[in-house]
Parts: C-alpha cells; structure tokens; sequence
C-alpha cells in the first residue's frame, strides 16, 4: 500500500484523483490539500510515501512547497502535476529533487503507475515533457541570476552588493551583462524578462 497527499487548488481534478487513484493501484490518500502552505503542513503531519503535488497554486506554489518540504523532510518522494511544463520551471524542479512530474491531461491510471513507479525508488518525467528538461535556454550564469533576483525585490546596488557579499561595481558589471543578454534597458526590465522565461 502506498501512501499518497494530495495537492491542488483545482478541487474538482483533486476530489477526482482522490477518488479515482485508490481505484487503479494499492493507494491510501491520507489527506488533500488546496494550497502550497496546506501542502507543506500536510506532508510534514502525515508524512506520505508520495506527494503529489500541482505546480501552479494559490500563495506558495508548487516549487515554493517543495522547497521547504525538502528543507524540513529532505527524503520525500514528489510528484509534480502540471499544465505547463515550461523548461525553467522543469530544471527548478528538478534541481529541488522531484523524482517525477506528469502533466495533469494525464490518465489517473497513469498517474497510478508513476507513483508506484516512484515509490519503488525510480524517477519518471513523462516523454512530453522530458525534452525540456536538456533545453538550457537561460544565457545567464548563476551570479547575474542572484543579482537580479534581489534586484526583483526592489533592492538598490548597495543594498544588493551588501546582501550578496560582492563589491558595488561588481553588482553594476553582472547587472550591466543582464541587460545585455536580455535585451532590456533597466536592470528591472531584465529581471522581470527572466522571471518571464522561469529563469528566476
């Protein structure tokens, strides 16, 4: 028997799976959850063999939950659902450690398998999506990314070189390449180009 939470803020697609998926396999829904912050609390309580969770929800979203799952239970298998599985969001979620990701068009029967699939220690990402995983379109490197990060939450170059332990014209020169790569006037026109391309 596997045990499974449920995350999604789509009650309908989640009261389905709920019901559906004890249905196709040997599957024990312990409890539901309709946001990322009910994600992370019901995981931590129930501590399930498998977390199934929707990418894109209310508050915190799905990176946002696996985030701190990892951090408090760092052993939890997940299972992410999506619609869109767009490259950023794909290689995060590979680079927080979730073992599979389906898209939510997915049969429960399917859904079924990969969660016994992952249960047994195996990683699944389904072939529609796998491609995206290996496109690296991001041109920039992890330190312009920091910069504009902060600078997305409305930091100034000193304020941003203190928090990330660079030099004031070392900040300006990694901003200055962002505005480059992006194409963009202003270094908050290049930080919000990349979180439009999931690269934030």
């Amino acid at each position: 028997m596997t045990t499974v939470v449920l995350a999604d803020d789509e009650a309908l697609l989640r009261k389905a799976l709920a019901a559906l998926l004890p249905l196709e396999g040997d599957i024990t829904v312990l409890a539901e959850a309709e946001d990322g912050e009910e994600a992370v609390a019901e995981t931590l309580r129930h501590r399930p063999d498998v977390l199934v969770i929707d990418l894109e929800m209310p508050n915190v979203d799905g990176l946002g939950a696996v985030a701190q799952i990892r951090r408090a239970r760092p052993e939890q298998v997940i299972l992410m659902l999506t619609r869109h599985a767009r490259p950023g969001v794909l290689r995060k979620a590979l680079k927080l450690g979730v073992q599979g990701f389906v898209s939510k068009a997915a049969e429960p029967a399917h859904i079924t398998e990969v969660i016994a699939a992952l249960h047994e220690g195996r990683r699944w990402i389904d072939p529609d999506v796998s491609a995206l995983a290996v496109i690296d379109d991001c041109p920039l490197t992890d330190r312009e990314l920091d910069v504009l990060r902060v600078t997305g939450d409305g930091y100034s170059v000193a304020d941003i070189a203190t928090r990330l332990h660079l030099a004031p014209g070392t900040v300006r020169n990694y901003l200055s390449n962002a505005m480059q790569k992006t194409q963009t006037q202003t270094r908050h026109e290049a930080a919000r180009y990349a979180r439009e391309h999931d690269w934030l």
